[in-house]
C-alpha cells in the first residue's frame, strides 16, 4: 500500500501553532485576574471556575474532595472559595484529571495541609520530569515535590467517601495518556477533565500520549457510564449531559474513519480539512489545531489504524 506521509511532515505539523498558543497569554492573564466563580450542583457539590477551568468540589460530614486545582495564578482565591465551601471540613483528596498546568497549578497550595494528590500513573510520571511539547514549542520543568501526585493508580478503582463511594478510572491515550474520570454515583456526576470538550474541538496532546483513536474510545467509555440524568463536568465550559457525550463520540468516530481513508491517499492535515474531513461538524469551531495534532499522532499509530 502506498503511504506518502513521511516522518518529518508528521513531526513538524504542529509547530506552526506555537505562536497561536503564545498569543493567548494576554487572555490567560485576564482570566486569572477574574474572580473565582461558583455553581452549586446540589447540597454538597459545587463547581468552582478558576481562569476558565472547572474544579469540582464535593463534601460529606467529615471531609472535602476536589477534582483538579486550577492554574497557579488563581490558587489563593480558589483556596479561599473552597475553604468557605468546606465549612471547616479538611480537604482529604485532590484528584488530577491529567498533568496540564491549568488543571494542576494549584496543587501545592490546595493540598498543602496534607491532602493526598491522586492521579493516574502516567500523569504522576509526566509531573515528575522535564519534557518538551513540540506543538506548543514549550519545555515543561518537573513540578516541585509538593505539587506532584502522592498516590496513583493504573486502571480503575474506588474509595470510600462518607457513607458513599467515589469511583475512578483511566481514560487512556485520549487528551493525554494519563486522563482519568472521577465518578460520584450518589450524585450522578462524572468529572472528566479535558477528555470532554465543549464549544470547541478536543485538544489531542500527542506529545504526552493523546490521539484520535483512543479519544474516540474514551468518549465511548464515558458514554456507557451515563444515563439520561448524568451530569458531566468538562475541564472547562458548562456542565453537559449524555447527549453531548454522544455527539462528541459520533464526531470523533466519523473523523477517525475519514482520516484512515485520506491518509492512505497521502494527504496532509490541511489537505484533509480542504477535502471535507470535518464536514458536518462546523459547530465544533476551528478544526486546524485538532486536525494538525491528530495528524501528528498518526506516526505512532499506523498499526492501530490498520494502515501499516
Amino acid at each position: 500500500m502506498l503511504l506518502k506521509t513521511n516522518r518529518r511532515a508528521v513531526l513538524t505539523s504542529g509547530v506552526a501553532f506555537a505562536a497561536c498558543m503564545a498569543a493567548g497569554g494576554g487572555l490567560r492573564r485576564a482570566l486569572a485576574a477574574a474572580p473565582v466563580g461558583v455553581q452549586e450542583l446540589g447540597k454538597d457539590t459545587a463547581i468552582f471556575t478558576a481562569a476558565g477551568v472547572n474544579v469540582l468540589a464535593a463534601r460529606n460530614g467529615d471531609a472535602v474532595v476536589l477534582v483538579d486545582s486550577g492554574p497557579e495564578e488563581t490558587a489563593r482565591d480558589l483556596k479561599a472559595a473552597v475553604d468557605s465551601f468546606s465549612g471547616g471540613r479538611p480537604l482529604t483528596t485532590l484528584f488530577n484529571t491529567h498533568w496540564h498546568l491549568e488543571h494542576t497549578g494549584g496543587n501545592e497550595r490546595l493540598a498543602g495541609n496534607g491532602a493526598t494528590i491522586f492521579a493516574q500513573d502516567n500523569t504522576k510520571g509526566w509531573m515528575g520530569m522535564e519534557f518538551y511539547v513540540r506543538w506548543q514549542d514549550r519545555t515543561y520543568k518537573a513540578r516541585p515535590e509538593a505539587a506532584r501526585p502522592t498516590k496513583s493508580f493504573s486502571r480503575q478503582g474506588e474509595m470510600p467517601f462518607g457513607g458513599s463511594r467515589i469511583r475512578y478510572g483511566h481514560l487512556p491515550r485520549a487528551h493525554t495518556d494519563g486522563d482519568m474520570y472521577v465518578h460520584f454515583p450518589d450524585h450522578n456526576l462524572i468529572a472528566a477533565g479535558d477528555v470532554v470538550a465543549v464549544g470547541e474541538y478536543p485538544v489531542l496532546d500527542y506529545v504526552t500520549g493523546g490521539w484520535l483513536g483512543e479519544m474516540r474510545d474514551s468518549t465511548k467509555l464515558l458514554l456507557d457510564m451515563c444515563d439520561a440524568e448524568t451530569r458531566i463536568i468538562p475541564g472547562s465550559g458548562p456542565v453537559v449531559g449524555r447527549d453531548h457525550i454522544e455527539k462528541q463520540h459520533d464526531m470523533l468516530a466519523t473523523v477517525y474513519d475519514r482520516m484512515v481513508k485520506l491518509i492512505r491517499k497521502g494527504m496532509s492535515a490541511d489537505e484533509m480539512i480542504a477535502n471535507g474531513i470535518v464536514d458536518g461538524f462546523e459547530d465544533w469551531g476551528d478544526p486546524t489545531l485538532f486536525m494538525h495534532n491528530a495528524y501528528a499522532a498518526v506516526y505512532g499509530h499506523y498499526r492501530d489504524m490498520r494502515i501499516a
